[in-house]
Parts: C-alpha cells; structure tokens; sequence
C-alpha cells in the first residue's frame, strides 16, 4: 500500500508531466497548492526531495520522473 507522502508525490510529478509548456515548475506548485491538498510549504518540501532524488533535473522531469508520473497518471485512470 502506497503511503500518503508517496502519493503527493506521485501527484506532484503527474502534476509537472500534464503542465502547459510555458508553464514553470513554480506556476505548477501553487497550481497544486489551490487544490488545497497541501500548503506551499509542504509542497515546497516534496519539490525538495523531487529535486534531490533526481525525478526533476534542471526544472524538468528526468526520465526518472516521467516513469513514476505515467505510472500514476494509468493507476488513476483505473480508480
């Protein structure tokens, strides 16, 4: 079972893979925090650790990143 912080996560990435092109990672986080399903601190907080564990590189996602971001985006479509 996936825990709630594996999740925001997930979401963040899958958030990032669906953004418009112009669109900075920036724009995505407060996009994200408007849903209300987290404050910018934490939202900053899991950018972090996104950056750190290499699923965004250079403000990008990494080949990394896109893996887990289209793997949520099919577990989400099957919910």
């Amino acid at each position: 079972m996936m825990n709630e912080s594996d999740m925001i996560k997930r979401v963040f990435l899958l958030g990032i893979l669906k953004k418009e092109p112009d669109e900075t990672l920036d724009e995505v986080t407060k996009s994200l925090v408007n849903t209300g399903m987290f404050e910018m601190k934490e939202a900053q907080q899991v950018l972090k650790e996104l950056k750190e564990a290499q699923y965004i590189v250079n403000e990008q996602l990494s080949i990394k990143g896109i893996a887990v971001a289209q793997e949520a985006e099919a577990e989400f479509k099957l919910q």
